[in-house]
């Protein structure tokens, strides 16, 4: 595969303790981060917005000037990185979420494909390591959702945490909730969704919508090293982080996003491919817009 493959960091998950793990919160940090980033290999940053006031730096917040802050600060410090805006929210009440993409205007925003029940199970004793809770994306989420991101000029990266979500894209195209070009991402570890086996890959791939482009979200330990590579291999684009996993290829635990992304941009190199510049990035993800710059 000779195309080059767009490299993706996500920053910080969503609940991640930043007094427990090296996760970035304030403006000045995900700005930094973004920095690393950046010089080892990506060009797109995913982002998950954290509340700024004191001992709540673990909770979620979609408050847009926070927002804001945060993405001003990002683009000031590399004006050349595409941002991806998570989006996911439980219930139907979407303003938050929305409120921010007006206010940021991402390149790009994750646009979750389906719902989950999202689950996990203590290995020490039988009990869930938290409550079961579903998340919740049905169709008139997910219409209401693509909605904003066209009127906004937004494009749509489709998480699929299970195969059955893969399968609705092509039904979600066909019946023009979804406009071409498709950007399909197969979310991979999760415990109650698709595991993270490079062998599902080849598989996966014939699901999706034809010409669909496609990248994996690998999260875990040592095995998702695994599936990047053949990720690569295959031509699929790739993303890792802090959010994805604290460990690097060799076992050793990342201290900040750039070594991850150094490793992951190997994993491209070791395939024979390129890793897409900014310019190149849009041009696959078919962003028009003008670059902050």
């Amino acid at each position: 595969m000779s195309h080059p493959a767009v490299v993706t960091c996500a920053l910080t998950g969503v609940l991640t303790n930043p007094e427990q793990h090296p996760v970035p919160v304030t403006a000045a940090q995900m700005a930094a981060e973004a920095r690393r980033a950046f010089d080892a290999g990506a060009t797109v940053v995913h982002l998950h917005f954290r509340d700024q006031r004191p001992g709540l730096g673990h909770m979620p917040t979609w408050d847009p000037d926070v927002c804001g802050t945060i993405v001003d600060a990002i683009r000031a410090e590399v004006p050349e990185i595409l941002i991806n805006s998570s989006t996911g929210v439980m219930g139907t009440d979407i303003s938050g979420p929305v409120g921010c993409l007006e206010r940021i205007r991402p390149e790009i925003a994750a646009m979750n494909a389906g719902t989950l029940n999202y689950l996990k199970a203590r290995a020490s004793k039988p009990a869930w390591a938290w409550p079961p809770m579903v998340f919740d994306n049905p169709v008139s989420k997910v219409k209401a959702f693509l909605d904003k991101m066209y009127e906004l000029d937004i494009v749509p990266e489709c998480e699929c945490f299970d195969t059955g979500i893969v399968r609705s894209l092509a039904m979600f195209k066909h019946v023009g909730l979804l406009r071409e070009p498709v950007h399909a991402s197969l979310v991979m570890g999760v415990a109650s969704g698709m595991p993270a086996k490079k062998e599902w890959l080849p598989l996966l791939l014939q699901e999706l919508p034809e010409g669909a482009d496609w990248q994996a979200i690998v999260i875990g330990r040592s095995e998702v090293w695994d599936v990047h590579q053949a990720t690569a291999d295959l031509g699929g684009h790739v993303r890792t982080g802090l959010e994805d996993t604290f460990y690097l290829p060799d076992g050793s635990r990342a201290d900040s996003n750039g070594p991850l992304i150094e490793a992951l941009a190997q994993c491209v190199r070791n395939a024979g491919r390129e890793v897409a510049t900014p310019e190149q990035a849009r041009e696959i993800m078919g962003i028009k817009r003008p670059a902050h710059v």
